[in-house]
């Protein structure tokens, strides 16, 4: 296969026992994103440009097969590439689970891929509520991550929700509220905070971010709340 000029992928981390739960993996890392999240800690990936072609990156996997279970499509946003779909079909053809990582501003990719059962696993970013989506992401995509939520509660496959916080940018009442706004589109299941990182480069420049949650009160009878890392 001659290799394209496209080269959407940033990056491949060959191995992790981390990213889908209770399966071996590999992570295909896409560059481009079409939000600008401050906290951010893969700037170099949102605002970089690709180094692997598709054709190589499905060469790699081939030498993976009876080696690896799945194959994690992240970013960036993964989704933003034209070709997405047919790449992700190649992967389920080669035997593989499937699962990506998304912002949720691609509902129109999201039901073309549930409806022709070509993923396992998703893993769906909530940012934030409308009223601080905007200064969080630097986007107006809050209303397509909704469709997106919604295909996803109304689907047959698994998927978690999970959010970053960063004390300055999202605190206890405003987590709550993201709570009740997910029990209000009726998801049920595990729900992942996962804490900004101090010390690693962002997009933007923040001040040092307080662990101060207390996670054990915020679960409900139907939302588990689990602190990630």
């Amino acid at each position: 296969m001659k290799e394209s000029v496209v080269k959407p992928i940033y990056s491949i981390s060959p191995f992790t026992l981390l990213d889908y739960p209770h399966k071996s993996a590999c992570i295909l890392w896409f560059a481009g994103c079409n939000m600008r999240c401050l906290y951010c800690y893969n700037p170099e990936i949102v605002l970089g440009k690709g180094t692997i072609s598709f054709e190589k990156a499905l060469s790699f996997l081939k030498s993976r097969k009876n080696l690896l279970d799945a194959v994690v499509f992240s970013g960036g946003e993964c989704l933003l590439h034209k070709d997405i779909v047919e790449l992700i079909r190649e992967v389920k053809e080669m035997g593989f689970l499937v699962k990506i990582d998304t912002n949720g501003s691609r509902p129109d990719i999201v039901q073309k891929l549930l409806t022709n059962q070509l993923i396992d696993y998703v893993a769906l970013d909530f940012k934030a509520m409308p009223a601080h989506f905007e200064k969080i992401t630097q986007s107006k995509l809050f209303s397509p991550f909704e469709k997106t939520l919604h295909l996803l509660v109304n689907g047959k496959i698994q998927f978690e929700v999970r959010t970053t916080v960063h004390s300055d940018l999202i605190n206890k009442a405003q987590l709550q509220a993201m709570i009740t706004y997910l029990g209000q589109k009726n998801y049920t299941g595990n729900y992942y905070i996962q804490y900004f990182v101090n010390d690693v480069t962002t997009l933007e420049k923040l001040d040092y971010s307080y662990r101060e949650l207390d996670h054990k009160n915020l679960s409900t009878s139907s939302i588990n709340v689990h602190i990630r890392g």
